[in-house]
């Protein structure tokens, strides 16, 4: 049986991605990491037939050039985030969390579940989704605790594993007709869908349309953002938190129940990126049903966002909107004959360009260190010599010793007094050897002879 302990994987990350000292160091090679990403992609969509300028004019008209694009873009900001503070706190606690993609979709399947199937009036019908989609989804991302606590399966395997069988089980509910899927109208054929959510179930936006509009999820995903970012810095379970993916030895020795913090924390970001899915479900970013490919890589686009962020819930906030405005603008990319996945690349090329900086400085900073040879002042400086437990005097007695002098290497020297000891009865223990003491080992084997 596995001790639910700490991840090793979300260990070493969380410290290489932490700057530490000359973290200016690590500012300027991100600047030119970032520029270097920029003109590759440049080059990436000059050789694929585009135009660059033509390229970035389109990202810019499908994402900020509107208040109906910017729009766009915050739509996508909402569950990018939600996913991003979730993986945060995983990583913080040492768990690499990885399976995001999955829990949105349970997240959606649990939320869909309740809003099709209660009768409830007004907008608790919509509370009950959100919470629908947390517990499941946190339900789901505990399972891999387990797995670690009571079989040892590594949490980076099984929450991808895990992925995958939600997949699955998206498409079994949308394509079984007394679960989730559609009802038939007529003679019409159904589709692998849920029926759309009621509008009572449904998240609404300030603002009209082409004005800009501004979704609840969006408000509800930044105060969450704020509150985990005041809560992992401010309480004692944050510093807890921290301790764990840290030093899990140290968080044990200081009284932390390690396996039930990390634990908490996989659980709190499955939770997360389950309402990240009821966002897609509740907000107009999707269709409002249940569909299996309803994620639109909202997982693994959040998990890129918290790496970029470094794990930072704060700093996941522009980064966030950062990827929105890429997502929200790829879109017009095919406009330009440019392939819409080389945003993906884009995206990748900006991530490796944010998170390589502090990992490659950390190499060379331990590198330098390693091959600086000792400094003159530290080899010049004489070293004293090895303190011995011989006494002056008997180290510098080469002659017999008188019978009155004490035996060396006794654990307490005899008084001084003018007549000489009275011999008692021969001990018989063992004397302690000293090492010091070499040259008078004749002169005790002559005064035991005498004392005999």
């Amino acid at each position: 049986m596995a001790t639910l302990g700490i991840d090793g994987t979300g260990q070493r990350l969380l410290r290489r991605l932490n700057p530490g000292p000359g973290g200016w160091q690590v500012g300027l090679a991100t600047v030119a990491t970032i520029g270097v990403a920029l003109g590759l992609s440049a080059l990436l969509i000059a050789v694929t037939g585009g135009s660059p300028t033509a390229s970035t004019k389109a990202l810019y008209q499908g994402s900020m050039a509107s208040p109906a694009a910017w729009s766009t873009s915050l739509l996508y900001v909402a569950p990018l985030l939600l996913v991003a503070v979730g993986a945060c706190v995983s990583a913080r606690s040492g768990f690499f969390n990885i399976g995001q993609e999955g829990q949105v979709l349970i997240g959606a399947l649990a939320g869909a579940w309740v809003g099709l199937r209660l009768a409830v009036p007004g907008p608790l019908l919509l509370v009950l989704v959100l919470l629908a989609s947390v517990v499941g989804a946190g339900i789901w991302a505990g399972l891999s605790a387990l797995m670690y606590r009571f079989r040892g399966v590594n949490v980076v395997v099984s929450t991808m594993l895990m992925t995958f069988l939600a997949q699955q089980l998206i498409s079994f509910a949308v394509n079984t007709p007394w679960l989730l899927q559609e009802s038939r109208l007529g003679r019409g054929t159904l589709s692998p869908q849920s029926n759309p959510v009621p509008e009572n179930a449904r998240l609404t936006s300030l603002g009209e349309y082409p004005n800009l509009q501004l979704n609840g999820g969006l408000v509800l995903a930044v105060v969450v953002a704020v509150v985990l970012a005041l809560v992992m810095a401010r309480t004692r379970w944050g510093f807890r938190l921290k301790m764990v993916g840290l030093n899990p030895a140290t968080a044990r020795h200081a009284g932390v129940r390690v396996g039930a913090l990390g634990g908490m924390a996989l659980a709190i970001s499955g939770a997360l990126a389950g309402l990240a899915g009821a966002l897609l479900l509740t907000s107009p970013v999707g269709t409002n049903r249940l569909q299996p490919g309803m994620s639109l890589n909202i997982g693994w686009d959040g998990l890129l966002v918290a790496l970029v962020a470094r794990n930072n819930p704060l700093l996941a906030i522009p980064v966030a909107v950062l990827f929105g405005v890429l997502r929200a603008g790829g879109s017009f990319l095919a406009a330009t004959g440019v392939p819409s996945f080389l945003v993906d690349v884009v995206k990748a090329l900006l991530v490796l360009a944010f998170v390589a900086p502090p990992v490659v400085i950390g190499m060379l900073r331990r590198r330098r260190l390693a091959d600086e040879p000792a400094t003159p002042t530290a080899a010049a400086t004489p070293t004293a010599p090895p303190a011995t437990s011989t006494p002056p005097a008997a180290a510098a007695s080469t002659g017999p010793a008188d019978t009155s002098a004490p035996v060396a290497g006794s654990a307490q020297a005899a008084p001084d007094t003018s007549t000489a000891p009275v011999p008692g009865p021969r001990s018989t223990a063992p004397e302690p050897a000293d090492p010091g003491d070499a040259g008078t080992a004749g002169t005790k084997d002559a005064m035991e002879g005498r004392l005999a």
